[in-house]
């Protein structure tokens, strides 16, 4: 292993049970896995990786460059922003409101966020958590015909950008959304909505009088020990150990590529492959919640029984069964970041992927070093 992995992991030497262990993994396990990023180029962007067994820290390490301006390498200490894989932190954020009898999963959302216009249907929260609600997605942007939808301008009156050239503030943001109809009606069809958890976001501010930043950091990660982690919510913050993102260039080489969009909800989590091994040993000994069995049950548990294609959704997570079990998973991918987190209980396993260029795919990493661990 590196020896700047080496030097970073003898600082959490009294977090034995989230420390790299030696004599439980087979001793080829970090040539195999570090077999797999042998291609990635040094003066590259690249991926932190971490992989858990037994609730072992097995495997953790970096490949390519954090930051291409500075030559700093990933180490598999740096904090990444997730994307996607935040939904499921919001999810949990949004069963602990229902936990403490603040909120109805049942209920239509416009009970709590009466300012949203009039769907026409009932849409119940439990249905944005699983993507059933009928509400769209980005794409659905340019596609509004509704008169009563606000229409997105960036400053000059031309048409928005959704990337990294227009600025929204979440109030604004927030007063868009608030006009999109919905795709179709609620609870026939799986649609993934990135705009439904970040309305689920907004429930979280309205209900508990705290941002979803500062909610979850009070309901999740301060209980959980995660000292890294965060949703970031302000676009000018300064945050230690950031991996920057990329894309290639057409001229070839890199160009930068980070969002100034920082609504939260949908994406926005930012966090590291420690804080995430403790994440995931929270599933094999949960501690959140009143009924901490209860929720975490709950959790798991899908939204809807409406699949879509291989797999059910279940509270930020998808389901799918495969040869080794159900792994629960979620990848994201958004300016300058791919990521990816999978489980797999039944064999007591998890990995974690998180890359900062676009052109990376985290899913793939994944299902490689799956493949290598659990056929070891």
């Amino acid at each position: 292993m590196k020896k700047a992995l080496k030097y970073s992991l003898a600082l959490f030497m009294g977090a034995a049970s989230l420390s790299v262990q030696a004599d439980n993994k087979p001793d080829d396990l970090d040539d195999k896995i570090d077999a797999i990023f042998a291609n990635m180029p040094e003066n590259g962007p690249g991926c932190s990786v971490g992989v858990i067994k037994h609730g072992k820290l097995v495997h953790q390490d970096g490949y390519g460059l954090a930051n291409l301006e500075l030559n700093n390498s990933l180490d598999g200490s740096h904090v990444h922003r997730i994307a996607s894989v935040s939904k499921q932190f919001t999810a949990m954020a949004v069963l602990l409101l229902a936990d403490e009898g603040k909120i109805s999963l049942s209920a239509d959302i416009r009970q709590y966020l009466p300012k949203l216009r009039n769907y026409g249907s009932e849409v119940t929260i439990n249905a944005m958590l699983g993507h059933v609600a009928g509400m769209g997605d980005y794409d659905f942007v340019d596609n509004l015909e509704d008169p009563d939808a606000m229409k997105l301008r960036s400053s000059a009156g031309n048409k928005f950008r959704l990337g990294n050239e227009d600025y929204l503030t979440i109030s604004e943001f927030y007063d868009y959304v608030k006009t999109v109809p919905l795709r179709h009606e609620p609870e026939k069809k799986w649609q993934y909505s990135n705009y439904a958890y970040f309305l689920l976001s907004m429930l979280v501010e309205k209900v508990s009088g705290e941002s979803l930043r500062d909610y979850a950091e009070r309901r999740i990660f301060k209980p959980l020990n995660m000292t890294h982690t965060f949703f970031s919510d302000q676009p000018t913050e300064i945050v230690k150990r950031r991996a920057s993102g990329y894309r290639p260039s057409e001229q070839g080489g890199y160009i930068n590529s980070m969002t100034n969009l920082f609504w939260v909800g949908d994406g926005g989590l930012h966090t590291n492959v420690e804080d995430m091994a403790k994440w995931d040993r929270y599933f094999y000994n949960p501690t959140l919640g009143n009924n901490p069995t209860a929720l975490l049950r709950q959790f798991l548990t899908p939204n809807s029984e409406i699949r879509h294609e291989r797999f059910e959704y279940a509270n930020g997570q998808m389901v799918v069964d495969s040869e080794f079990g159900k792994i629960y998973t979620h990848s994201g991918g958004w300016l300058g970041t791919v990521t990816n987190y999978e489980r797999i209980p039944g064999k007591a396993y998890s990995s974690i992927v998180f890359c900062n260029s676009e052109h990376l795919d985290a899913r793939d990493y994944a299902s490689m070093i799956r493949k290598v661990v659990l056929n070891n």
